[in-house]
């Protein structure tokens, strides 16, 4: 006798062997802690670019809320429920973003890519969730004479750069613009029918998160330098590199340091429409 799919069960490939574990779904037995974990250390850097080339990059339905400013984030995660206390690293680049659907209005972040180390959260993240997820070498957080630096690579190519110095202790959060939460476009294609699409949905991260707690944050200088890749550099990612590349850097607008415990499921992921 086949196997069916249980409602309100999370599956993956291969389907098979039933329910998947995952970030948001755990295995009976396993209790987690949102309050606690994960623990981490995010390094951030943002700077001011041409609206017209982010425009290029944003898809039907967006369009730039404020000025065209990018922030690259890299964030690095240990002590995760999901992973049996193991952890990752994670790199997100976006942009400020509103988004008019049919039926749907969003202000918040467009998702433009993400960087990660380990295969799990890629598959799960762009799987269940949509976030636009890539994979890449991303060294150990190392700070040297105060300078908080950050790299990434592919299979030896270093292709960013990230550094944040003289940062200082602030109180709380600095101010920002109100935002719905992080915008990004979860897509499929169509199987055998090359141009053809199977899947295209907007989804959206609420801003709410309720179990994080950021228990110190600084500001700082922060510079960012993406490194120009061949074809044969980054076989499969050249063309994201380089996109990113020529976005020119009009102005620096900061960086920061934080560290925080706690953090959601992305259970309350939806699609917009």
């Amino acid at each position: 006798m086949s196997y069916r799919f249980e409602s309100g069960r999370i599956y993956r490939m291969p389907t098979h062997f039933g329910p998947a574990p995952g970030p948001r779904q755990l295995p009976p037995g396993v209790v987690a802690d949102p309050k606690r974990s994960p623990r981490r250390l995010s390094v951030a850097a943002s700077f001011l670019t041409e609206a017209a080339l982010l425009e290029r990059h944003l898809p039907d339905g967006f369009s730039l809320s404020g000025e065209p400013v990018v922030t690259i984030e890299f964030h690095y995660m240990t002590d995760i429920d999901w992973l049996a206390g193991r952890g990752y690293t994670m790199i997100h680049v976006g942009w400020p973003v509103r988004f008019a659907g049919n039926r749907d209005q969003a202000t918040g972040r467009f998702l433009a890519v993400v960087w990660e180390n380990l295969a799990d959260p890629i598959i799960t993240g762009r799987d269940e969730i949509g976030h636009p997820k890539l994979y890449a070498e991303i060294a150990e957080p190392r700070c040297w004479n105060g300078v908080q630096l950050c790299t990434a690579g592919w299979m030896g190519f270093r292709f960013l750069d990230l550094a944040v110095s003289e940062h200082r202790d602030v109180a709380g959060h600095e101010t920002s613009a109100p935002s719905d939460g992080t915008l990004m476009l979860k897509y499929v294609p169509r199987t055998g029918a090359w141009g053809e699409t199977d899947l295209r949905q907007v989804t959206l991260t609420p801003a709410a998160d309720p179990d994080k707690t950021v228990e110190r944050h600084q500001v700082g200088t922060g510079t960012v330098r993406f490194h120009k890749a061949t074809w044969s550099d980054l076989p499969t990612m050249h063309h994201v590199v380089n996109a990113l590349l020529e976005l020119p850097i009009i102005e620096q607008r900061g960086g920061s340091v934080s560290q925080s415990r706690g953090g959601k499921s992305y259970r309350d992921q939806r699609v917009l429409e």
